[in-house]
């Protein structure tokens, strides 16, 4: 990722324990190698994007051809795609996370991709998400 001061954490469990603690939802990036980078690059690089996460969000991604991680890491990732339903990459899920009695929840607040409306209409679109009225 080319953006400036976005972390994104790429351990699950990492990113659960964060959420957590600060209490905020997950934004999962499923990704993989050859993807369209258009949401990478006219959303996730964007400065509105960076300081909208930044307050809204814990980043994940999740490149489900990294051949650098571990098989049970590879195996993990997949059933939280398969769980999330998401059926192409790149795709954004938004997620509420509880942890409890050393077990955890994950309650699926949306879906979301690529929209070419630029990255204003993409924070709105994730707000509704987040914040259902």
């Amino acid at each position: 990722m080319h953006s400036q001061n976005i972390i994104w954490k790429t351990d699950i469990n990492e990113a659960v324990a964060t959420s957590a603690e600060k209490r905020k939802p997950l934004l999962i990036f499923f990704t993989g190698q050859g993807v369209n980078p258009q949401l990478q690059n006219e959303i996730f690089a964007t400065r509105d994007f960076e300081d909208w996460s930044r307050k809204n969000v814990i980043l994940v991604k999740l490149d489900l051809s990294d051949a650098s991680i571990t098989d049970s890491a590879k195996e993990q990732n997949l059933r939280l795609k398969n769980a999330f339903g998401i059926e192409e990459i790149p795709q954004v899920c938004f997620t509420e996370v509880a942890v409890r009695k050393g077990k955890t929840n994950f309650n699926k607040l949306g879906l979301i991709s690529y929209m070419s409306s630029g990255v204003k209409a993409w924070i709105s679109e994730s707000n509704l998400i987040l914040n259902p009225e």
